[in-house]
């Protein structure tokens, strides 16, 4: 096992699994340094080739991640609000673009930049008590983290500008019905609920599983027809592996598959 602490997050990678944790109290606010870290520890952990899912969890009973930092933003002018929103965007990014699963454990308040933090992870599993929203209209600026392309994206588009227009804040059941997370789960358990469906994950052919994120992710930027061929192109790819034997061989033997990702 592996294990490095910032100031302000920390990654532990075992086995298969690795687990990166925001931990700056009371809020866990997304300020700069926060985000160097961040950059940091999701590149540590995307240049560890054995990891096949990632778990993002922050430390609180409050929030989970309660947004930018909004002290900031009075300063900003047009060169230092394009640098502010790329940075973050090219983080985000780099997580959502990482070629594993990334699962977004939710034990509180994920608002404005840290709802754009959980859309840029694969999977979203929120506590009863966690409420979300995008509260930036208030302030005269929008979600600038990739909010306003990621949420339409995910939910209905409608539903994402009522959202956004309003900034209201809605509850873990509401963003469950609404398709903004996938599980809600008691308060204090997101982390052991995210840990049990990583486990799973992990337990499949990781080269299958990278394939099939990057060709659901490729599949719907383009046409049906398009992401047919890309869907065809990544089985192909898939046919020339170890790992297939294996799943074939595992269960005509009744056992359980061993997968070395190749």
């Amino acid at each position: 096992m592996k294990e490095s602490r910032l100031s302000f997050v920390s990654y532990e990678i075992s086995d298969f699994i690795s687990t990166l944790t925001i931990d700056h109290p009371p809020l866990n606010v997304l300020t700069d340094e926060l985000l160097n870290e961040l950059d940091s520890a999701i590149d540590a952990v995307l240049g560890y080739d054995a990891c096949r899912v990632l778990i993002i969890r922050a430390k609180g009973e409050k929030a989970f991640v309660a947004g930018a930092d909004i002290n900031q933003f009075s300063t900003l002018d047009e060169v230092s609000g394009k640098n502010l929103v790329e940075k973050g965007k090219m983080i985000f990014d780099k997580l959502a673009g990482a070629p594993f699963p990334v699962i977004c454990a939710i034990n509180g308040l994920a608002l404005g930049g840290g709802l754009e933090l959980a859309l840029a992870c694969d999977i979203r599993i929120a506590e009863q008590k966690a409420k979300m929203g995008f509260p930036e209209t208030g302030l005269g600026v929008l979600p600038g983290y990739g909010g306003t392309q990621r949420l339409p994206r995910l939910i209905s588009v409608g539903k994402a500008k009522e959202l956004i227009f309003s900034g209201v804040i809605i509850s873990a059941e509401e963003a469950y019905e609404n398709g903004l997370v996938e599980k809600v789960v008691s308060n204090g358990e997101s982390l052991k609920e995210s840990l049990v469906l990583a486990e799973k994950i992990a337990g499949k052919a990781p080269i299958a599983v990278s394939k099939a994120k990057a060709t659901i992710d490729r599949g719907f930027a383009v046409s049906l027809a398009e992401g047919q061929e890309i869907e065809t192109r990544s089985f192909v790819d898939l046919c020339q592996t170890e790992d297939l034997k294996e799943g074939v061989n595992a269960f005509g033997e009744k056992r359980r598959a061993v997968f070395i990702g190749k």
